[in-house]
């Protein structure tokens, strides 16, 4: 437990994606393959050790995100918690008697090998009731649900376009946690994935359209938590990699494209791919192409018609919008191109 103690805070080490820089789709996918790769195994069992400092709550309990109902949200009080090696399965009959380890990516889906099958970026301590309901379904959205936890995670057929069969949903709070995770998977096993049974989700370590699609949008409503940074610096200390996913979010878009219903649905403009949204300080646009080389003039316009002009810095595809000026509330950001005028929503904490 010490060890684990000692090596729970490490941070992004300097230089780190510069190998990354640059590099748009594929290109960029292997490259971040080859910065994270042959990582430090911890064993299967090992995980129950590991969850001490991966995945407790400000209150010392575990973080399970398939029974946690987060504070400010309605009904904010958890239905139950666990306390960690106590609570640990075990048997269960009904949810809240124990937790155990969730591959969120099923293990079925790759034979069940290792290193796969006890790499921490993708399993979880959850529910041991919720984690046998949800079995090896894909994720995905239902409106009809055949059962609901507690929490409020749903079991039913799928409401995504491309998919019908069961689902399992999770609550919004995490489901961009979920998402990055899946992205994790994918380029951590990139060309890794020979004899990967695959699901009907997945080909191999690559997710099919529909469940890419979905996960795009997830990733792009539930931003960046300070819970998955805290995760992502601890488990960095033990496997001696990180999530590029949740250091860069944007390297999701970068190689994957933006998601469908980016930005303010509402609107009859095309539009832009702004994340994190809300954002403090900055945030990053994903640029679209036809906006060209010429000169930006980027433009935030408040719901009182207020027009701003926040500073910028681009990269390529990418500008780097300085929004610290701003008050809190909501804003559109408008971009013009060659052929078209961008606009999405943006929100300032």
């Amino acid at each position: 437990m010490l060890l684990f103690a000692l090596q729970a805070f490490p941070q992004i080490p300097p230089g780190y994606y510069d190998s990354a820089n640059g590099k748009t789709g594929v290109a960029l996918q292997a490259a971040l393959h080859n910065i994270i790769k042959g990582h430090t195994v911890i064993s299967y069992a090992g995980l129950w050790t590991a969850y001490y400092t991966t995945d407790d709550k400000p209150n010392g309990k575990v973080w399970d995100m398939y029974s946690d109902v987060p504070d400010g949200t309605p009904n904010g009080n958890p239905p139950y918690t666990f306390t960690f090696g106590t609570d640990q399965c075990g048997n269960y009959s009904n949810e809240g008697d124990c937790y155990n380890r969730e591959h969120s990516w099923p293990k079925s889906w790759f034979n069940d090998t290792p290193p796969m099958n006890s790499d921490i970026f993708h399993i979880y301590p959850t529910d041991g009731k919720v984690n046998g309901m949800r079995d090896n379904y894909p994720y995905g959205t239902v409106s009809s649900p055949s059962w609901t936890s507690l929490n409020g995670s749903k079991l039913g057929p799928c409401t995504w376009p491309g998919y019908t069969a069961t689902v399992f949903e999770p609550i919004d709070t995490y489901k961009g946690d979920l998402s990055r995770g899946y992205f994790y998977m994918s380029t951590r096993y990139y060309t890794e994935d020979a004899g990967w049974a695959g699901s009907p989700a997945t080909t191999g370590s690559q997710l099919k359209p529909w469940a890419l699609q979905m996960m795009l949008h997830w990733a792009s409503v539930d931003p960046v938590s300070q819970k998955e940074i805290d995760r992502n610096n601890t488990v960095y200390g033990m496997q001696h990699n990180r999530n590029p996913f949740i250091d860069h979010p944007e390297y999701a878009y970068l190689i994957w494209g933006t998601p469908t219903a980016t930005g303010d649905p509402g609107s009859a403009s095309p539009q832009l791919a702004v994340y994190p949204n809300p954002a403090a300080d900055h945030c990053t646009v994903i640029l679209p192409a036809d906006l060209g080389n010429g000169i930006l003039n980027p433009v935030v316009v408040s719901v009182t018609g207020m027009r701003y002009s926040p500073g910028f810095k681009r990269e390529g595809n990418l500008l780097d919008l300085n929004i610290q000026s701003l008050a809190g509330g909501v804003y559109v950001l408008v971009l013009t191109g060659e052929s078209a005028v961008y606009k999405t929503k943006l929100v300032k904490e």
